[in-house]
């Protein structure tokens, strides 16, 4: 296998702290979008909970075209959240899809839920464009300060891992 040159970044977690390069078939370079939809279809996720946001839109266009998918739209990310837990705990594994900042935090709390339940939920965050990461400027969905990790910080205490990648942020379980 190659590697994509495609490349996620741990975080400061105990488990962390390495960078993943993303495998390709038959030469084909691979996307972190086309490879997250794969992995997702692997694990066994069937329906993903989404509110769609300008910064998940690109994932979301993998998601749609992976027809092994089927993304379920939710009035908010909260619910998008709760709809996770439910799916976890009925069908083993589930996952949600929400944007920068705004969605991230407002899905945390059904995401501590189900960390404190040790429910298999991956919940996937979009992220600014890698342009914009280090630019120091303030952009939409911000919380008014050019540090796009705050979100991500926050998820730390409850999620066994983070993972800030050029493109997304995945929040699995604790395994």
């Amino acid at each position: 296998m190659e590697d994509s040159g495609k490349m996620i970044k741990g975080n400061n977690s105990p488990c962390s702290n390495k960078v993943v390069g993303f495998p390709t078939e038959g030469g084909n370079k691979s996307t972190i979008g086309h490879h997250i939809a794969r992995r997702l279809v692997e694990i066994g996720v069937k329906d993903v909970f989404t509110v769609p946001g300008d910064f998940n839109l690109g994932l979301l266009d993998y998601l749609v075209a992976e027809a092994d998918i089927n993304l379920i739209g939710c009035c908010n990310e909260l619910n998008a959240g709760y709809a996770a837990d439910g799916y976890a705990r009925c069908k083993g594994v589930s996952a949600c899809v929400v944007t920068f900042n705004v969605g991230g935090l407002s899905i945390l709390n059904a995401i501590a839920g189900a960390y404190s339940e040790d429910l298999p939920v991956i919940c996937i965050v979009g992220a600014p464009n890698s342009n914009d990461n280090g630019s120091q400027r303030i952009i939409h969905h911000s919380i008014g300060i050019p540090d796009f990790s705050q979100e991500l910080r926050c998820f730390q205490p409850v999620t066994c891992h983070q993972v800030y990648s050029l493109s997304c942020v995945m929040i699995p379980r604790r395994w």
